[in-house]
């Protein structure tokens, strides 16, 4: 798809189609305005015949302008002026590229980044064109060999004044590398277990890194982690025949000496849950337990896009959990890299035993902060349902930021208590923890779990098993979150 910045007066400008906006009280925007002025009065005709009214996300098709280089008009209700706010302004993008997507259009042209919203910008809204609209465009074709080419747009056009055309350019970018790193994560999820295995993420990590002069990838080998101690790592990858990876990606866009901010990544290419074998309903979107993973690379390609003068690290361990007579069993005792011993009580608790000797390896990079993020608990998606992602952390200044980010970037989040008495749930007998807490708070005591590794340095856990997929019929696939609110914060940070 091709986007561009179009400066062009509305009276000179080509396109099959513009999308103006209008207000509830019949209000329209400016855009929509100079398109009314221009062709004697048509869209106040148009909405005095009652057919929309102007609600948020309403659309209504204008399909001729007499004596225009405009072929079409999309009027999009925005609703109440006042109320507009971020999320509603996106509703409305989403629900105007989706009802256009499809229609024998090749060029478009959006002209909503001249909304006023509270507390934004024409970068911040630029980029949420693209953002939203490249979400639209997405189709996973890889494994069809009857490809749907459903989509016949090639070029958008986002419509800016003179005076904000530098602002807009800015967004565009910004818009076009989150986008594309939104793009990977989705592609590389969607994919099936049997492509997407750790090595061939390792691949993808190593394409990422070579696609950027500042980034450096390593890739250690399950010999290199029983060097290491990671015990409890490698007690997941005993279940299957794909050997695990451990992937670092190392993007040095900051000066030498600034600590990174590190980012890891449950990378699980399926899951079954291995001896604790999970039932056959909906087990095929296990394929999606490797999102955490995905979007890291998707986020360290979008930093890399950006040139944020950060320093970024990502880590990605990656692994299957299968149910071989080699896997571990309910009942083994495991040690960490960080000596710590685990009581396994269910195989299926496998992300947390990958990531606890993923976190204590992030302690050589003497890191700023780390945010690990994980579809990690089905217990999230019965507390927060598939809005916002979870969030945990031993820091609060970390956490506001992550919320922050969360706003700016209509990514949401909601923060869960992390407090002591949740840890108590996770006393053995037999080791020094056990690696789950029975039924009552698993998305806490799964945190829990990850703090007791975490201790000596700033640490937030994102738990995205309820909004890094769509589950089941047309809209099954990956959303590519939370790439979005990570970029974000990553921008952030990179500005402070």
């Amino acid at each position: 798809m091709d986007y561009s910045i179009e400066t062009l007066a509305l009276d000179k400008l080509e396109t099959d189609c513009i999308i103006v906006g209008f207000y509830d009280n019949q209000q329209l925007s400016p855009a929509a305005e100079t398109i009314n002025s221009l062709n004697q009065g048509l869209i106040s005709k148009v909405i005095d015949r009652g057919d929309i009214k102007g609600k948020n996300a309403e659309t209504l098709m204008i399909n001729y302008l007499p004596n225009s280089s405009i072929q079409r008009v999309l009027l999009v209700g925005l609703g109440n002026k006042e109320k507009l706010t971020a999320k509603s302004y996106r509703k409305a993008l989403s629900s105007a590229i989706s009802s256009l997507k499809t229609l024998k259009l090749d060029s478009l042209c959006c002209s909503l980044a001249d909304i006023e919203i509270n507390n934004t910008d024409i970068a911040w809204k630029t980029r949420q064109i693209v953002e939203v609209f490249n979400d639209a465009f997405y189709q996973y074709q890889h494994t069809k060999s009857i490809k749907e080419q459903n989509i016949n747009i090639t070029k958008v056009q986002i419509s800016s004044g003179k005076e904000t055309e530098v602002e807009a350019n800015f967004g565009l970018q910004q818009g076009l590398a989150i986008a594309k790193g939104v793009d990977l994560t989705k592609f590389l999820a969607d994919l099936p277990a049997n492509i997407c295995t750790p090595n061939y993420l390792a691949e993808q990590a190593i394409t990422v890194a070579n696609n950027s002069d500042k980034m450096t990838v390593e890739i250690l080998e399950e010999s290199d982690m029983e060097t290491l101690g990671m015990g409890s790592f490698l007690s997941v990858s005993r279940g299957s025949r794909q050997a695990a990876k451990l992937i670092v990606l190392n993007y040095r866009g900051g000066e030498k000496n600034d600590k990174p901010i590190v980012l890891v990544g449950k990378g699980l290419t399926f899951d079954a849950g291995g001896i604790s074998l999970k039932p056959s309903a909906g087990m095929d979107e296990m394929k999606y337990d490797m999102c955490g993973g995905a979007s890291v690379l998707g986020t360290l390609q979008a930093a890399a896009e950006m040139q944020l003068k950060i320093n970024v690290v990502g880590i990605v361990p990656s692994s299957e959990n299968m149910p071989d007579g080699d896997a571990s069993k309910p009942g083994d005792i495991l040690t960490s890299m960080s000596g710590l011993t685990i009581e396994v009580l269910n195989t299926d608790a496998e992300g947390r035993l990958i990531l606890c000797d993923a976190l204590t390896f992030a302690k050589k990079f003497n890191p700023e902060v780390v945010i690990d993020l994980a579809t990690l608990t089905g217990a999230c998606l019965v507390a927060l349902g598939r809005i916002p992602s979870g969030l945990l952390g031993n820091d609060d200044d970390l956490c506001n930021d992550l919320i922050a980010a969360s706003e700016t970037a209509s990514d949401s989040l909601w923060r869960l208590p992390l407090w002591d008495e949740y840890g108590d749930l996770l006393k053995s007998n037999f080791a020094d923890l056990a690696n789950i807490g029975g039924r009552d708070a698993g998305t806490i005591t799964a945190a829990c779990f990850l703090s007791r590794f975490t201790e000596d340095y700033r640490w937030a856990h994102l738990d995205i098993a309820g909004t890094a997929w769509h589950s089941g019929g047309a809209n099954k696939g990956a959303t590519g979150r939370p790439v979005p609110l990570l970029s974000q914060y990553l921008i952030d940070r990179a500005n402070a």
